[in-house]
């Protein structure tokens, strides 16, 4: 019998990203519509609802594809994931006009700069949520679905 063990890491990883967007949809929806809060949310929320649970779940299933090799724990494997997103989010909000790098941060919508060190800060957070996610949560379901 096949037991699937990548179609299993695939849906092992989408779960975590998958439940934190719906929370995160919620609040852009409630800020948007009930606060009437001017930033073009909803189409800022498209990158990260369609590629951050399929990079979760391909990224999960490099690590099972890693596993007889000499590889990373998996929190760390998880914490490499936003230096292959971030790039993305950058490269895609700047093809798009969302995002420009000026000389003092990164302008989003043409109107608020972001200094650099905030964006080193954040990237440093996400990097760390990154870890944790995926040290205790994927490594959770990794485990409940039988290829931990």
């Amino acid at each position: 019998m096949n037991t699937h063990p990548y179609l299993r890491a695939y849906m092992a990883g989408i779960v975590v990203p998958t439940l934190v967007l719906l929370l995160v949809l919620t609040g852009f929806v409630v800020a948007r519509f009930v606060y009437q809060v001017p930033v073009p949310i909803e189409r800022v929320i498209v990158f990260p609802m369609a590629l951050v649970p399929n990079m979760f779940g391909l990224w999960n299933m490099f690590y099972l594809w890693l596993r007889p090799r000499p590889h990373l724990p998996i929190g760390f494997h998880g914490a490499l994931l936003p230096f292959v997103l971030a790039p993305c989010g950058l490269g895609l909000a700047s093809a798009l006009g969302f995002a420009t790098l000026g000389s003092s941060g990164l302008m989003c919508f043409g109107q608020l700069i972001v200094p650099y060190q905030y964006l080193a800060l954040a990237f440093t957070i996400g990097l760390i949520v990154y870890y944790l996610a995926w040290k205790y949560l994927v490594r959770f379901f990794n485990q409940v679905l039988g290829i931990a």
